[in-house]
């Protein structure tokens, strides 16, 4: 795989200036606002310190007043009510999110969560014959429906209300619901498109609770579900988001539910400061892991969870479906790679399409996106359900995979997706064709950018520049997350200490003890994943760059200061 680095430009030299000595900044700092579009001091204030009170009306939103009237309707009438969501974590999320609010407002409450297997994505037919069977009168669909335009007229045809709570893009054709928040369907003012599920959930409840005059806290307490979505989802963490994201960040530390508080135990973050990356890589996946391995309304189950002992019993059989979920991540992941590498001609190719009937459904996902990462380039895993090809697909980028695949319709059952993330569905026997299609449209139509990773240094530091006063200032920068990445730094010839080493169960990491060669006696602790291969270069004392950021590490009840080394002397351009 090639990949270049690149720093990005710089900003406008007097924003950056200005900024600089409003805020008593040094430059390197007042640049990365900059960066971030931010130009002013009351900017650069809302950004530092994000307030609740900077959250939108709710009733901006299209169909706002619709769905809180509706809403109110079925509290006020003790109607039989069903929560609906998807089985990712934005779905079970928004869920208990919906749930836990309305649990001590409506009597007759259920929800659920559609099988990944037989049912798939959506809202399923299976479904509205259940809550018609049960005579639910109002279905709350949340982090999907809006493309459902056959099934909402099937359910209304029998006397069954929905109210939509959707972020994807919508098709031509509006969902003919009592009530569709989207911020994204045509003619919406909302001023914020780019909330989770979970997100548009909390608006309708924050629409709730001004018109009927609740307490502020009641909505602030479900903050922590709102942020585990934003962070599982990969929405971006500007504006609103930051704001919801930043306190929930607040609550999930302080003072989380008993299901989220569990799900932290398990993952052996008390007394350690949550981040967006701890919900990333260590909350999100268990959750995830249920709807993966067995059923995504264990999930919301946990998190809705009232008794401490059932919570720590389902949150150890959760935990079980994620270690599971490793173990197929690993051993599928490297069954494609041991594919790609017999096939003589994969090298020549522009895109992955790989077929295994026998691989698990609720990792194909996953296993797109590490093949993503290995090759750099548009990837689709397919495996066999319900007698159809079904999987996942993630793009490189810049790179439009929804569209390719759309280009590919004719041969497909179903798709749906974004730009970089798709699910498609097709007749087995149209595998090879879709395969050479695909590949035909991608070879056509990315550039060569595209074909190579670009690793992106927001600016160039030295290692002396790397004080507790900056690094206090840029913890300032949290929350992390698309549109607000941690910050990646440049710096060039350094040396190594004398005292690096490998390190890991197969010597696979280093750990490095860095200098700079202008005689500054300061030691820089760093760690480099996966890059022991450049071990014998640096231990032969010759200088070189480092493209990193940085954290704290805690270490035998010591907070240091440490570098996350991405790449090691890559040619700059």
């Amino acid at each position: 795989m090639d990949k270049i680095w690149k720093v990005k430009e710089q900003g406008d030299i007097n924003v950056i200036k200005h900024l600089s000595a409003a805020l008593n900044v040094n430059m390197v700092i007042a640049n990365l606002l900059s960066q971030r579009g931010i130009t002013s001091f009351n900017e650069a204030k809302s950004f530092f310190r994000p307030k609740l009170s900077d959250l939108h009306d709710p009733f901006l939103m299209k169909d706002m007043d619709k769905a809180v009237a509706r809403m109110e309707q079925a509290i006020d009438n003790q109607e039989k009510v069903l929560i609906y969501g998807d089985y990712d974590v934005d779905g079970t999320t928004s869920v208990a999110l919906m749930y836990q609010f309305l649990r001590n407002r409506i009597k007759d409450l259920d929800y659920y969560i559609p099988d990944r297997y037989s049912e798939g994505y959506g809202i399923s037919p299976r479904s509205i014959d259940f809550a018609a069977e049960e005579k639910f009168t109002l279905v709350i669909v949340l982090d999907c429906g809006i493309k459902a335009i056959e099934k909402i007229k099937q359910a209304k045809e029998r006397g069954i209300d929905f109210i939509i709570c959707d972020h994807h893009n919508p098709d031509d054709q509006i969902p003919d619901a009592v009530a569709v928040l989207d911020p994204k369907r045509p003619g919406c003012g909302y001023p914020y498109k780019e909330l989770s599920g979970c997100g548009v959930g909390f608006k309708l409840i924050q629409a709730y609770t001004q018109k009927n005059d609740v307490p502020v806290v009641e909505l602030y307490d479900l903050l922590d579900l709102v942020v585990v979505s934003i962070a599982s989802d990969i929405v971006p963490v500007t504006g609103e988001n930051r704001v919801l994201a930043y306190y929930g960040l607040k609550k999930l530390n302080s003072n989380p539910s008993l299901g989220l508080k569990t799900i932290i135990q398990i993952s052996n973050l008390v007394g350690h400061q949550m981040t967006i990356s701890d919900i990333v890589f260590k909350i999100g996946p268990r959750l995830n892991a249920s709807g993966r391995i067995e059923h995504g309304k264990k999930s919301v189950e946990m998190m809705v969870m009232t008794d401490e002992d059932e919570s720590i019993v389902l949150g150890e059989e959760i935990n079980s479906f994620n270690e599971i979920r490793k173990t197929l991540d690993r051993d599928i992941t490297q069954e494609a790679l041991d594919m790609i590498a017999h096939d003589p001609v994969h090298s020549e190719r522009c895109s992955t399409v790989l077929y295994n009937r026998d691989w698990h459904k609720g990792v194909v996902g996953i296993v797109a996106s590490r093949l993503t990462e290995h090759y750099y380039r548009p990837t689709i895993i397919l495996t066999e359900s319900n007698g159809l090809a079904t999987g996942s697909a993630r793009s490189v980028k810049d790179f439009d995979l929804y569209e390719a695949i759309g280009q590919c319709s004719d041969l497909l059952e179903s798709y749906g997706g974004h730009m970089y993330a798709a699910g498609l569905t097709l007749k087995i026997d149209n595998i090879p064709a879709f395969t050479r299609r695909f590949e035909e449209i991608v070879k056509n139509t990315i550039t060569e950018s595209q074909k190579t990773e670009i690793l992106e240094a927001d600016a160039k530091l030295q290692l002396s520049d790397i004080t507790p006063k900056f690094y206090r200032i840029l913890k300032q920068f949290e929350p992390f997350g698309p549109h607000n990445m941690t910050p990646m730094f440049l710096t060039e010839n350094v040396l190594d200490n004398g005292t690096s080493r490998c390190v890991g169960r197969n010597q696979e990491h280093l750990k490095l003890d860095l200098v700079e060669p202008t005689g500054n006696s300061s030691i820089f602790s760093a760690i480099a994943f996966n890059q022991a291969n450049h071990f014998d270069a640096i231990s032969q004392g010759l200088p070189f760059d480092i493209l990193y950021t940085i954290s704290e590490n805690e270490f035998r009840g010591k907070t240091n200061l440490q570098l996350y080394i991405r790449d090691i002397e890559a040619k700059i351009y």
